[in-house]
């Protein structure tokens, strides 16, 4: 993330995506549509691999690309994501639906809060994938980590949020405001009692938290 240029030469190592993902992304970049950074996405995707999860809880669908990923890299995997923006929830329901995966991907529409009970049927989830408004992330952390299974793995996209976590000087209040909060929220994690979190520098920051385990 710190360098654009070895950011560049390792997403050009990544193996080739099938055309529907090369759509969306160019859809993304052409709307604006914030998904997931292509380096950040391999490695979340290696690290579910190794997890093998069979319920993943997704709070950001966006255009839907993130939880396509996710189930065409585990095909024994199911997702539940949530999104509240209906110009984005309804490209995600044609986007799943072209790859024909609605039987694996149950998309929800409105506030994540609002929802915790429908979501809650759905469970219990072997993953957190916090990918939605960065200002509420220590509150998505802890609505939904009670609806997890006992060796679930939480991760959290945009944690380095382009690097502002450590400039000094914004210009822009609001984007100072947010800085604060996800700053909070990595302080937060690093420090939480039930969860050892790494952060790893790749895409635009991503932090995987895992259960520290019984203690004596």
């Amino acid at each position: 993330m710190q360098n654009s240029k070895i950011e560049l030469y390792i997403q050009n190592l990544l193996p080739p995506v099938d055309q529907q993902i090369r759509d969306m992304e160019l859809y993304a970049s052409e709307h604006q549509v914030p998904i997931m950074e292509k380096t950040a996405i391999s490695v979340m995707l290696s690290i579910l691999k190794l997890h093998q999860p069979h319920h993943i809880l997704e709070i950001g669908t966006a255009i839907g690309y993130s939880a396509i990923r996710m189930v065409k890299s585990l095909p024994d995997a199911k997702v539940v994501t949530v999104e509240r923006d209906q110009e984005r929830y309804e490209e995600a329901i044609r986007n799943i639906q072209n790859a024909k995966l609605e039987n694996k991907i149950t998309t929800l529409y409105g506030d994540a809060f609002d929802l915790i009970e429908d979501i809650k049927k759905h469970g219990p989830y072997d993953v957190l994938f916090i990918d939605a408004a960065k200002g509420q992330y220590q509150r998505f952390f802890e609505s939904f980590e009670p609806l997890l299974s006992v060796k679930a793995v939480i991760i959290t996209d945009n944690v380095l949020f382009k690097g502002l976590v450590v400039e000094e000087n914004i210009e822009s209040k609001r984007i100072r405001s947010l800085v604060r909060k996800i700053k909070q929220y990595n302080e937060w994690l690093m420090n939480h009692p039930h969860y050892e979190t790494t952060i790893i520098p790749v895409g635009d920051g991503v932090a995987v938290s895992i259960k520290r385990g019984e203690r004596e």
